[in-house]
């Protein structure tokens, strides 16, 4: 419940406690809560159960924790009857990025028909209408 508070916060947090309540009715607060937050599970667990016995006996390997769309699509990833434990573990990223790298940064030796010197030209360069062209119309636009 508490795995982000450190030990500094959580020495702060009892020194607030001790100047709020005081030494005398720490005890007594403490009692109190816990008391609440027991009340509150066992609450929350009548109600998983009510919801349980609710939905049949189909459900009863249903988890609440499944509602969460994290947990779901994990769980329904780490299947086995998709194959894609497989699929990921044929698949190397850093093997396919390098061969990537390598074609990008690669110099191609092969002559090429292309008019600059061996060169091909990538960039984008507007088209000249012609004369008697008129500009495309885009019904929508209007």
């Amino acid at each position: 419940m508490f795995n982000d508070i450190g030990p500094l916060e959580l020495i702060t947090l009892v020194v607030l406690a001790v100047l709020v309540f005081g030494p005398d009715k720490l005890p007594k607060v403490i009692q109190d809560v816990m008391r609440t937050i027991r009340k509150i599970r066992e609450f929350s667990e009548s109600a998983k159960q009510d919801i349980r016995s609710e939905l049949g006996p189909e459900f009863k390997d249903f988890e609440f924790e499944d509602l969460n769309p994290k947990t779901f699509i994990r769980k329904q990833l780490d299947n086995d009857e998709l194959g894609l434990k497989e699929i990921r573990n044929g698949f190397d990223l850093k093997k396919e990025m390098a061969e990537v790298t390598d074609s990008v940064h690669s110099t191609d030796t092969s002559p090429s028909p292309s008019s600059s010197g061996g060169r091909i030209d990538m960039t984008k360069k507007p088209e000249e209408p012609g004369k008697d062209d008129r500009p495309p119309f885009d019904a929508d636009a209007t």
